[in-house]
C-alpha cells in the first residue's frame, strides 16, 4: 500500500503593510460599509515595494520548517498566480532561498484552488515514492495583478503566505489527507482572467491595453459557481472518507468572501461557527488563503488535534475541491 501523506507542521505569513477599507475607497465609488457589507473584509496585508512572491514563500516555508523541526525535505511544491516571472518557475527559488539544496521544486498554477491542487501534488510524489517530505507552499504577492482603480477587485485581495510539511505516513494517523477531490472546467477560464501578457495575446500580434494587465473577475457569476462547486466538492470528499457533513468540526473554506462561505456552509448544514473566517484582516489571498485560516484557526485555539477539517475552494480556471484530514498534534509558527 503506497504512504499516506500526514501533515507535520504549518507555517504561515502576511506582509506588515496594512491597508484599510478606507485607504482602498480613496479615489473609488465605494465605501468601508459596502466593503464590509458585500464581502466581510475590514481591512488586508499588501506587499511594499521590491517584495515579491517568493519572499513571502520563503518566509512561510522558514516558518513550516520550524514548526515541523526540520532542516530538510524531499521535494517542494509551490502553489502561486503571481510568480515572481512567466519563466522560469519560482519554486527553485524558494527551494534555493531555504537552502534545501538540488530538490525537486515546481509550480502549480490553479488560482484559489492552489493550495489544495498543491497538497495532492505534495501526496502524489510520497506516493510514488520521489520524496518522503514534501514542503507544499501556497504564496501570493496578489496585489501586484490587481488594477487599483477597479472597484470591483481593489477593494477584495490581498498577500500573504502558507505552507505546510508533508511526510509519509499511514491514513490511520492524525494529519493524514484523507478524501481528496480536485475538478476543473476550462469553458469558465474568462470567469477569472489576465487577458495580456500570456502565449494568447501576445502570439495575437496586439497590443495589449494597459488594464489588460490586471486581473478581471466576473463577482456574480463566480459567487454562483462557487458556491454550487465548493458544496458538491465537499460531499464528494466527505463520501470518500467516510464522514457526515455533521461530523465536521471545522469547514475552512477558501476566503473569497464571507457570503460565499457562509453560503456554502448553510447548503452543508454546518453551523456558521464551526465555519472558520479571517478574510475580515487579510481580504481574499487567493491561493494562501487556506493555510493562512488554519494558522489562524490553530493560532487562535479553535483547531487543536483530533478536529475533523473540511478544505474547499473555487478559483480560476475555473478550478475547485476539496480535501479532509483529522488535525496533528502541532504547534503552527505564524
Amino acid at each position: 500500500m503506497n504512504p499516506a501523506a500526514v501533515v507535520t507542521g504549518l507555517g504561515t505569513t502576511a506582509p506588515e503593510t496594512v491597508v484599510t477599507n478606507e485607504m482602498v475607497a480613496r479615489g473609488l465609488d465605494t465605501s468601508d460599509e459596502w466593503i464590509r457589507t458585500r464581502t466581510g473584509i475590514r481591512e488586508r496585508r499588501v506587499v511594499t515595494s521590491g517584495t515579491a512572491t517568493s519572499d513571502l514563500a520563503v518566509d512561510a516555508g522558514r516558518n513550516a520548517l520550524k514548526s515541523a523541526g526540520l532542516d530538510e525535505v524531499g521535494a517542494l511544491v509551490l502553489a502561486t498566480t503571481t510568480p515572481d516571472h512567466p519563466c522560469p518557475a519560482t519554486a527553485p527559488t524558494v527551494a534555493y532561498g531555504l537552502g534545501l539544496g538540488e530538490i525537486p521544486a515546481f509550480d502549480v498554477s490553479a488560482v484559489c484552488s492552489g493550495f489544495l491542487y498543491g497538497l495532492a501534488s505534495g501526496a502524489g510524489l510520497i506516493a510514488a515514492g520521489v520524496a518522503d517530505t514534501v514542503l507544499v507552499v501556497a504564496a501570493e504577492a496578489f496585489t501586484t495583478i490587481i488594477d487599483p482603480t477597479d472597484r470591483n477587485t481593489a477593494p477584495i485581495f490581498g498577500d500573504g503566505a502558507g505552507a505546510v510539511v508533508l511526510r509519509a505516513g499511514k491514513t490511520s494517523e492524525a494529519g493524514a489527507l484523507l478524501g481528496l477531490d480536485l475538478h476543473s472546467n476550462g469553458s469558465m477560464a474568462e470567469l477569472i482572467m489576465t487577458p495580456a501578457g500570456g502565449s494568447r495575446q501576445r502570439s495575437s500580434g496586439r497590443v495589449a491595453e494597459p488594464h489588460e494587465h490586471f486581473m478581471g473577475m466576473q463577482g456574480r457569476t463566480v459567487f454562483v459557481n462557487a458556491v454550487m462547486k465548493m458544496e458538491q466538492s465537499s460531499r464528494t470528499a466527505l463520501a470518500a472518507t467516510g464522514w457526515e457533513t455533521g461530523d465536521v468540526d471545522w469547514l475552512i473554506g477558501h476566503q473569497a468572501n464571507a457570503r460565499i462561505l457562509s453560503a456554502v456552509a448553510e447548503r452543508l448544514e454546518i453551523p456558521a461557527e464551526r465555519a472558520y473566517i479571517n478574510l475580515d484582516r487579510y481580504g481574499n489571498t487567493a491561493g494562501a488563503s487556506i493555510p493562512l485560516a488554519l494558522g489562524g484557526a490553530a493560532d487562535e485555539g479553535l483547531l487543536t488535534a483530533g478536529h475533523r477539517v473540511l478544505l474547499t475552494a473555487f478559483g480560476g480556471g475555473a478550478t475547485w475541491g476539496a480535501v479532509t484530514l483529522r488535525w496533528p498534534e502541532i504547534v503552527p509558527v505564524v
